[in-house]
């Protein structure tokens, strides 16, 4: 963390005074920075994902409140898949915000969100049931995550 050096108060070249300020506060003294190519990608991507978790996260909302119909009632799972759905539920939807805003704790709470899914779909299914293509579908969604995000922190700014 850089901490802030203390400029003697002195005159500008418009005979304004300065006081406490380092020369990496200043806003209009520095440059703009550049969006390449892989950032652009990232950006879209992270935007088409946040698109899906949030119908993701629909979903489950939907299997809680019951609105999915030939469902079985949210009130009669087992109270450990009632705790996934919940988990779920909140989690999909603070994913998507993050991705939507394309920030970086929105990447790290989607990688969470997936994971999580992902691990447990495949060690217990009797508390998140998902078909094989699904799985499949959300790996490749944070393979290719990987990827883009890799090529836009190697490329030349």
């Amino acid at each position: 963390m850089r901490g802030l050096n203390k400029v003697a108060t002195t005159r500008d070249g418009r005979g304004r005074a300065r006081g406490w300020e380092s020369a990496d506060d200043r806003i209009e003294g520095s440059p703009s920075k550049q969006q390449t190519q892989w950032d652009t990608v990232l950006v879209w991507f992270m935007r088409i994902a946040a698109l899906v978790w949030i119908a993701k996260g629909l979903a489950t909302w939907a299997e809680i409140l019951d609105v999915l119909p030939g469902g079985r009632p949210f009130e009669s799972e087992p109270l450990g898949r009632q705790a996934v759905i919940v988990y779920l539920a909140v989690i999909d939807f603070v994913a998507a915000i993050g991705l939507w805003l394309t920030s970086a704790w929105g990447g790290v709470v989607w990688l969470l969100a997936a994971t999580s899914t992902l691990t447990l779909a495949l060690t217990t299914p009797q508390l998140l049931p998902m078909s094989l293509p699904f799985v499949i579908a959300q790996a490749v969604f944070v393979a290719i995550y990987f990827v883009i995000s890799f090529a836009a922190a190697r490329e030349i700014r």
